[in-house]
């Protein structure tokens, strides 16, 4: 062990990129989460040992890369689907994105060290009755000479001391808030999504996706100090983390709504992003649509679940005539019509189908959208994708990238424009109304912001192409969507045209799903969503609140000391 330390200690750069990349493997599709943690507890031992709030954030900075650059890798094969650009700038992209997003564990890596710095002065000055007297020298190892011959009542007890794991665990919640939003936000992946289907996965409901992520850092604190043989304070915090994770189970227990089942059907086409305009496949896309769709013998009214941009079909009318041209019936009407011949009586198709925007006559933009079509062919309600992705559906900056050569991975000149946010149709299925909130494709990993909480609804429909995404991406994004299950309390249904399409109950679980690679469709009946929990009721004011008082609790034993 020893020489493993010494090892680390002589070269923590590494040491930290390298925890870094293998800690992401605690997420889908690996699964690998006790890697996770242990990675993040060498993170907590690096830092400990820095000097300085800047060697602080260098390390913090490289596990960041590491980090990232693993766990996105996905974005690369998604430049394989486009020929605007080449391919291998892919990998570059994702180190790029790396580079920006590593900047967030380095800010909660600095400012834990910072607290711990300015804990130690405190302290100092007041114990020398105000007097201040200059920063002890700072061994080899880190550790200030001071506190070994002060005993180990110091805030520096040790290279991996509790002000310091407390401090991170409160600002790690801050800063993937942050990441959650800043330059329009990128929190794929946070760290509570690698223990979805864990004990950890108990507190999501009260605080939340980020505050899980907190006291995830909390249990990885703990592996630190008991691999520093810190065996008190060790203990005492893998002992309080326990106790939180035991106490959630009767938090978590909420009253399912009494609202009657309602039938779905979810359609997997099974349509990859290479082939999907390529000429002649939109005819076998909708065949392979229609043959998921159609009603069952005896079958109920249903609600039918297509994928985000499922038809290339335009339902809404009042467009110029060119713009229906090549479809059915070379209209909005016609359009409708031909769907509505895959449905029975009472069925309500919500499908992907882009709409189109114009000014003074010109066409200027369009939208993701999500319609609900009623089986006469009405339409019921329209919900426009609010959160765009960035280099995907819009070029950032247009007028400095496109002459470096740089493009939108989406087809096409034309930008998307954002809708309002979260939105809540209500449509009538076999004589009962049902809530639907729609959240496209990635809008759903951001935690807080998927839910209209003034009309909350029965469930939340996640239509995406996750074609984009190889095999990795698919599965963080399942798992991303357990996470809003279970903090929203609500059942969570994903439709994808090529992979993984699945029913998600309001307990996170899955119940129903379809593979990767595969064409197929799901009839159930909709899960029951519980009662509003308490993140469903305030949002991440509470993990926010819980940073705070992580944060004070780090510096509130040397408040008390110093009075």
């Amino acid at each position: 062990m020893q020489k493993i330390s010494a090892l680390l200690h002589r070269f923590p750069r590494w040491a930290a990129i390298g925890a870094g990349a293998l800690s992401a493997y605690g997420f889908a599709p690996w699964g690998l989460w006790p890697l996770t943690l242990a990675c993040f507890a060498l993170l907590i031992h690096l830092i400990a040992h820095a000097q300085n709030t800047k060697r602080a954030f260098i390390l913090g900075w490289l596990f960041g890369v590491g980090h990232f650059t693993s766990g996105n890798q996905w974005i690369a094969v998604a430049f394989t689907f486009q020929a605007a650009m080449p391919i291998w700038l892919g990998y570059i992209a994702v180190v790029a994105l790396a580079l920006y997003l590593a900047v967030y564990p380095a800010l909660a890596a600095a400012g834990a060290v910072w607290i711990r710095h300015l804990a130690a002065k405190i302290l100092r000055h007041s114990r020398e009755g105000g007097n201040p007297t200059p920063e002890p020298p700072i061994e080899p190892d880190g550790q200030a000479l001071g506190s070994r011959l002060r005993g180990s009542d110091d805030v520096r007890n040790g290279p991996d001391s509790l002000p310091l794991i407390v401090a991170f665990a409160g600002l790690w919640i801050i800063t993937e808030w942050l990441r959650s939003w800043v330059f329009t936000g990128f929190i794929w992946n946070p760290l509570a999504v690698g223990f979805v289907s864990h004990w950890f996965d108990l507190w999501l409901p009260t605080i939340g996706t980020y505050g899980v992520g907190g006291l995830m850092i909390l249990a990885s604190g703990a592996m630190a100090l008991l691999g520093s043989r810190r065996w008190t304070n060790g203990f005492v915090l893998a002992a309080i983390v326990g106790v939180a994770i035991l106490s959630s189970v009767k938090i978590y227990v909420t009253e399912p709504s009494l609202n009657a089942r309602t039938a779905v059907t979810v359609v997997q086409p099974n349509i990859s992003q290479a082939d999907k305009y390529a000429p002649g496949y939109d005819a076998l896309n909708f065949a392979k649509l229609a043959m998921n769709s159609r009603p069952l013998p005896d079958q109920a009214p249903r609600l039918i679940l297509w994928p985000e941009a499922a038809i290339p079909d335009y339902l809404e009318d009042g467009y110029p005539y060119r713009y229906y041209q090549g479809q059915a019936g070379e209209s909005a009407a016609g359009a409708r019509a031909r769907l509505t011949t895959l449905m029975a009586d009472g069925d309500v198709l919500v499908t992907g189908a882009n709409r189109l925007v114009f000014e003074k006559g010109q066409l200027v933009a369009a939208r993701n959208s999500v319609s609900a079509m009623d089986a006469f062919g009405r339409i019921l309600g329209h919900y426009d994708k609010a959160h765009l992705v960035p280099y995907g559906e819009y070029l950032p900056m247009p007028w400095l990238l496109r002459p470096l050569g740089l493009a939108r991975l989406v087809p096409g000149d034309l930008d998307f424009w954002p809708g309002p946010g979260a939105q809540t149709i209500t449509v009538t299925v076999d004589g009962k109304p049902v809530k639907i909130g729609m959240q496209v494709c990635y809008e759903i990993i951001f935690s807080g912001q998927t839910v209209d909480r003034k009309n909350r609804p029965d469930f939340i429909f996640n239509p995406s192409n996750d074609a984009w995404f190889g095999n990795i991406g698919p599965p963080q994004h399942l798992a991303q969507a357990q996470l809003r299950a279970i903090e929203e309390g609500l059942p969570v249904i994903r439709a994808t045209p090529t992979g993984i399409s699945a029913i998600i109950d309001a307990d996170g679980r899955i119940t129903q799903s379809l593979p990767l690679g595969t064409d197929g469709r799901i009839d159930a009946f909709l899960p029951f969503a519980k009662a509003p929990t308490l993140f469903a009721r305030f949002g991440n004011v509470i993990p926010l609140a819980f940073a705070g008082l992580l944060i004070l609790a780090a510096l509130l034993p040397l408040a008390r000391r110093r009075g």
